[in-house]
């Protein structure tokens, strides 16, 4: 066993594959050595693209103006072409200056095209509740993006996800959205043997059972896994055994998992960072309710989310805006009614 951080897996990959794949370009602002305020705000962002520019040049790794809109148009148009560019946000928030090019042009072009064009790219980023960075920065885009047919949207937790899922993203001939959480960048991970191997990958649309149970069901992704396998360790001290399932995709979403834990456990619960209405967890919950597994729930299915409010600033309204895990331990108890 290896302990890598999440940033480390994300960079090293991303250098193996511009090393291996001619076709791959990194896009976006930031990604580059800049000079005054561009270098201020290169030490401000997460730097996964750090030194990436000075080994392979302009010509691999494109500096762009911070302009989302611009540099995303650069990559879809890029993808089209042939190439199979990723492209960098230094946030998921500023995806919504880009918006049009990430969902009319990336996501809908095969099928408006009958297929002859495919738009073979990557958007990448940090995603989701972070710290102190208020409303504007702090959104989970998981829900909005897992709407738009045409995409694929991954979420990792652990750097063997990151790095897995980043692979497999490269490789998909569709457009894919990989929301990441800046606050994992510096998080350190295990990584086993086989994942340090330059084979690994891991198949979009797979969840993995992180942890196994018998009485409930936790169902999550990105950095509320680790929430769950938490409380699920401070729950097994009063003999509550929690199956924790990390979803890695959002779409297309394992569900076969969720129903084969909830056929097991006869309970199930999810945890996103996301706000209630019309989330990831109502998708789960729903796809639940209209399934076989629905038969083997003896309680409703229950949610734990974030507050439906904008994210607020100060640290302790913020910690009360999105889930805790005395937040999961309180919805197990109350779903097994202990």
């Amino acid at each position: 066993m290896r302990s890598w951080r999440g940033t480390s897996a994300s960079s090293c990959w991303a250098r193996r594959w511009l090393s291996t794949m001619a076709p791959i370009r990194c896009v976006g602002a930031i990604t580059g050595p800049g000079k005054g305020l561009r270098r201020a705000l290169s030490a401000l962002s997460f730097q996964i693209s750090r030194g990436l520019w000075k080994k392979y040049g302009d010509k691999r790794v494109i500096d762009t103006p911070i302009s989302e809109m611009g540099f995303a148009g650069i990559a879809v148009g890029a993808a089209m072409a042939g190439l199979r560019p990723v492209c960098e946000f230094m946030t998921f928030n500023f995806s919504m200056q880009a918006i049009d090019q990430v969902i009319n042009s990336a996501a809908k072009t095969c099928y408006m095209s009958a297929g002859l064009i495919g738009v073979p790219i990557v958007f990448r980023g940090p995603n989701g509740a972070a710290a102190g960075v208020a409303a504007q920065h702090s959104q989970c885009f998981a829900a909005w993006y897992g709407h738009c047919p045409g995409l694929k949207v991954v979420s990792p937790w652990s750097s063997e996800d990151a790095k897995g899922l980043l692979k497999a993203a490269i490789r998909d001939d569709n457009p894919v959205v990989m929301l990441e959480n800046e606050l994992l960048y510096g998080v350190p991970f295990e990584l086993s043997e086989q994942a340090q191997s330059k084979d690994f990958v891991i198949p979009i649309g797979k969840a993995k059972i992180e942890r196994e149970g018998t009485h409930i069901t936790l169902v999550s992704h990105s950095r509320l896994v680790g929430h769950c396998l938490e409380a699920a360790s401070v729950l097994a001290k009063e003999g509550v055994e929690c199956e924790v399932i990390n979803m890695r995709t959002i779409r297309p979403m394992d569900i076969e998992a969720v129903e084969a834990s909830i056929v097991k456990t006869n309970h199930l619960i999810t945890v996103e960072g996301g706000w209630p209405q019309f989330g990831v967890g109502a998708e789960i919950c729903a796809r639940i309710m209209e399934g076989p597994a629905f038969n083997y729930l003896d309680a409703p299915a229950v949610r734990v989310t974030g507050t439906d409010v904008p994210m607020p600033y100060a640290k302790i309204l913020e910690d009360s805006s999105t889930p805790q895990v005395k937040d999961i331990i309180f919805a197990v108890k109350k779903v097994l009614n202990i």
